[in-house]
């Protein structure tokens, strides 16, 4: 898709579906498990320089970690189906289990930016940790529904469809068009963490600033930006660290 994306036509929107991956990626080189039964996909969008989100391209991580909890949880009866999403790329869920991440690559040429967008998340496949249809299934349990089980051609098109909407959304109104729905399915609202180790200063989450990065409040030092770039949010221990 890589070779594909600079041949075709500005306007032509290009994506490229898996079953399975054997040779998955994530942030900072990690390895990304690729079973059958994850909504695997690489989709390719351009952006120009000049508008809000081309001044803003870290954001566009945060657009599709929401499109994807909002191809859910914008179905009627899933609404309250506990995916969420977590800065800078990852979907949980609740503050407890990753479901899935997206990887963000993008090359400028000229005044466009070409954005190659890697998302998986689980959707019938319980490892390697949970699942969207397990969620699914201890809803019904727990609040006594029978909402029927999801499958990833579902849900990839869902996604892209609400990405569409979230960036046209942002190209017309900048980050205060899509943040009070991000922050609505974020996991850290109001949460405590500590910066650089276990030891290290404590530092309350505010929010996200104009251009996508972490903003924290240490005491006595006021708010300040965290870049994704450098860091890595250890949820299990609260921890920001450099990575």
């Amino acid at each position: 898709i890589g070779r594909l994306m600079f041949e075709l036509p500005e306007e032509m929107g290009l994506i490229a579906i898996a079953v399975q991956q054997t040779q998955g990626k994530g942030r900072g080189g990690n390895v990304w498990l690729s079973p059958v039964g994850c909504a695997l996909s690489t989709l390719h969008i351009t952006i120009p320089l000049h508008s809000n989100l081309g001044q803003r391209i870290p954001f566009i991580q945060h657009l599709v970690s929401l499109a994807v909890v909002e191809s859910v949880r914008s179905i009627p009866g899933y609404e309250d189906i506990d995916l969420r999403v977590k800065w800078p790329n990852d979907i949980y869920y609740s503050d407890l289990m990753k479901v899935g991440g997206v990887l963000v690559n993008s090359t400028l040429l000229e005044t466009t930016f070409h954005i190659l967008i890697g998302f998986g998340f689980n959707v019938n496949n319980s490892n390697p940790t949970i699942c969207i249809n397990d969620l699914i299934t201890k809803f019904n349990k727990e609040e006594g529904r029978k909402l029927k089980p999801l499958t990833a051609d579902c849900l990839i098109p869902r996604t892209v469809t609400v990405l569409e909407r979230l960036i046209d959304i942002f190209q017309e109104k900048g980050p205060n068009g899509v943040l009070p729905r991000y922050y609505k399915y974020w996991v850290h609202s109001g949460k405590q963490v500590r910066l650089h180790s276990e030891e290290g200063p404590v530092a309350w989450i505010v929010g996200v600033d104009d251009y996508g990065f972490l903003q924290v409040h240490e005491e006595g030092k006021g708010v300040e930006s965290v870049h994704p770039d450098g860091n890595s949010f250890d949820m299990l221990r609260n921890l920001i660290v450099p990575k």
